[in-house]
């Protein structure tokens, strides 16, 4: 059984974004870059389903040169090979999408595994675009998956609790934190990590089209948080929610 595993580079989540002067973009000259947690806790998880028949774990990223970095963290994680399709523009999540339904195509997994979301863009999509684009079903916001007899559980959140699907394989799930904690790779895994298999490849050795299709106008930050309001007593507490509404 094959596990296929998308993985992203992003801003380290310790580090605070800065938007560029002009307004284009989150500045990320010199700053720490490291792997999408969603993803880390994808990675974790097939790396988990090993002991459940799953035979090789293909992990997959889109991004620039850099990005092999982020592989290699995957594959010292305990993945098999890797594939870095090479993108110095920002790929959209249906552009992403699309490669990872040709990528699917070729090498023909069981199970994909994506994290919910990434953290820079905060899109949430990619997971159910590409189930839509391979007629598959899917499961989302996963914290807990168990493979038996051709199909995959999943436990998933919502927002009145959980609730718990059967797919049949090939299908798409992806992870919520609750899923597990990914492990630290040692040393020794690192080393081996250097002479694993990292393809690399094009959107052009696919035939897919991933010229952007959206326009970010201007990215600024969040208004900062205005001071709040102290008050002497419960009376002037009321007062002044009624004043606003929100007390009658």
């Amino acid at each position: 059984m094959k596990v296929l595993v998308g993985v992203k580079r992003v801003l380290d989540y310790n580090v605070k974004p800065r938007v560029k002067a002009d307004g284009s973009g989150v500045d990320l000259a010199n700053v720490k870059m490291s792997m999408n947690p969603f993803d880390e806790i994808a990675v974790e998880e097939a790396i988990r389903l090993k002991d459940k028949g799953v035979t090789e774990i293909v992990v997959v990223s889109i991004g620039e040169q850099k990005s092999q970095e982020t592989l290699r963290t995957a594959l010292a994680m305990g993945a098999d090979r890797a594939i870095l399709v090479v993108s110095e523009e920002k790929v959209e999540p249906l552009g992403v999408a699309k490669l990872l339904k040709a990528i699917v195509d070729e090498e023909k997994p069981d199970l994909v595994i994506l994290g919910k979301q990434a953290i820079d863009d905060d899109n949430n999509q990619t997971g159910q675009m590409l189930a839509g684009l391979l007629g598959v079903g899917q499961a989302t916001f996963a914290s807990k998956v168990e493979l038996a007899d051709g199909n995959v559980t999943v436990t998933r959140e919502v927002d009145g609790g959980s609730e718990t699907e059967s797919l049949k394989l090939p299908a798409i799930v992806t992870t919520d934190l609750r899923l597990n904690e990914p492990r630290y790779a040692s040393l020794p895994n690192i080393m081996k990590a250097k002479s694993k298999p990292l393809a690399q490849k094009t959107a052009a050795d696919y035939g897919v089209d991933i010229s952007p299709r959206i326009t970010t106008l201007k990215v600024v930050e969040p208004a900062k948080r205005s001071a709040g309001i102290k008050v002497a007593d419960v009376d002037e507490l009321v007062t002044k929610l009624k004043a606003m509404g929100v007390a009658k």
